[in-house]
């Protein structure tokens, strides 16, 4: 299955912009979608922020759409979001996800997140 870590969170003003990485490795045999969730209060399920599918297909959150930009480096196996115009409101623990196959296993995996924090 996959192993996802995330990072480049960090504080930041209002205004300001921040872009997330997210390595992922592990014995993937295919994936049939990739995106970011993120998720504001501890215990609360986690929102979708922007996923792409594998005939790349992108959905963003209406929240989020003209600021976020979700991109992938298959070469380096990573996924990143870039994120902008950040305001109070998107402040959240943000997660990666991979949804693929191994093997004869079909799965679906997060990272443990990275906290972004906006505030002035």
């Amino acid at each position: 299955q996959a192993d996802l870590v995330e990072s480049g969170g960090g504080s930041v003003q209002p205004g300001g912009s921040l872009t997330l990485s997210c390595d992922i490795s592990g014995n993937i045999d295919a994936v049939h979608e990739v995106g970011w969730y993120r998720r504001q209060v501890p215990g609360q399920q986690r929102e979708e922020v922007v996923t792409v599918t594998k005939d790349g297909k992108t959905k963003y959150a209406d929240s989020v759409k003209g600021r976020f930009t979700i991109a992938r480096d298959n070469a380096k196996n990573m996924l990143f979001l870039q994120m902008k115009s950040l305001a109070p409101e998107y402040t959240a623990t943000y997660y990666c996800n991979v949804i693929g196959e191994s093997g004869e296993t079909f799965f679906g995996a997060f990272g443990p997140g990275t906290q972004v924090t906006v505030s002035s």
